[in-house]
């Protein structure tokens, strides 16, 4: 959601693989002399996960793969609650340039970066993404955005579009996708599922693959084929979208993710799923972004 706190940050635990070993992105601040991850203040409007994005941007100078969410962390300033939101962020590229605020990058192995960070707090966020292995893919499963009522509808039920309302929740998905880097996007087969990610098409520059198995109709008669499918995009480096419908999804969910609050799935939501060996060991609900 967007922020509106004073209070609110967010920010990156930013990974690389550099000469085979697993490195950390630390910056140092000048004006308080420490050493930290990259993190900064919610614009107005802005969400958490917009903000940790830019931030590790004008920070690292990285433009990053957004991978699991870690949390959040809170703390007290001047008598003012503070709360930061993390998450896994893998480094795709870009060159770190000094400014006033950062003057110098250290990337070191996580225990060498546990050692050389200076707050408590740091260390916390540091040893909850040591707790978990990096990522070998990211499946994001998307609910099509809204396409009217049913009743309303004339035509069969595959053909129904998204509505006006559902086409700006489409435009707005773009932004929010692009986050997490697509390598492939996937719809099933009924119109409102292909148009929900016909905008993050034309930013990604990439094709829409449909397959009918994602579609309710077909999970509701053959589920295993659709759990098959889904993990048959596990391949390593890759980052796949589905766009779904409100039966699938929250089923997948509480089938093969790791327990969860609950599996509520409102139309253009997300869920995040983190795979490691084969295994979704995290799972990250989204609300439908705002626009």
């Amino acid at each position: 959601m967007p922020g509106s706190s004073a209070g609110a940050a967010a920010g990156g635990v930013v990974w690389r693989m550099h000469d085979g070993t697993l490195e950390i992105a630390l910056i140092h601040r000048p004006r308080y002399d420490d050493w930290s991850l990259a993190k900064g203040k919610l614009e107005a409007g802005e969400s958490e996960l917009a903000c940790a994005v830019r931030e590790v941007g004008e920070e690292l100078g990285s433009a990053v793969a957004v991978q699991r969410r870690i949390g959040r962390v809170r703390y007290n300033v001047a008598g003012l609650q503070k709360t930061v939101a993390y998450w896994v962020m893998r480094h795709l590229g870009g060159e770190f340039v000094a400014n006033d605020e950062v003057d110098d990058v250290r990337w070191l192995k996580p225990g060498k970066a546990r050692k050389q960070l200076s707050y408590d707090l740091d260390r916390a966020v540091l040893a909850d993404f040591s707790s978990t292995p990096v990522a070998d893919s990211l499946i994001v499963l998307v609910r099509h955005a809204k396409a009217g009522k049913r009743t309303e509808w004339r035509g069969p039920d595959a053909l129904r579009p998204l509505d006006v309302a559902g086409s700006r929740q489409a435009l707005a998905l773009a932004p929010f996708l692009a986050h997490f880097a697509p390598t492939r996007l996937i719809a099933a087969d009924p119109t409102r599922c292909i148009q929900t990610l016909e905008p993050t098409a034309n930013a990604q520059g990439l094709p829409i693959q449909i397959a009918p198995e994602f579609a309710d109709e077909h999970y509701l008669t053959s589920s295993g084929a659709t759990q098959t499918a889904l993990f048959a995009l596990a391949k390593p480096g890759e980052v796949s979208v589905v766009c779904s419908q409100g039966v699938t999804i929250p089923s997948l969910i509480d089938l093969i993710g790791p327990a969860v609050g609950s599996i509520d799935t409102h139309k253009a939501d997300s869920w995040v799923l983190t795979v490691v060996d084969g295994d979704v060991i995290a799972a990250d609900h989204y609300d439908a972004p705002a626009r």
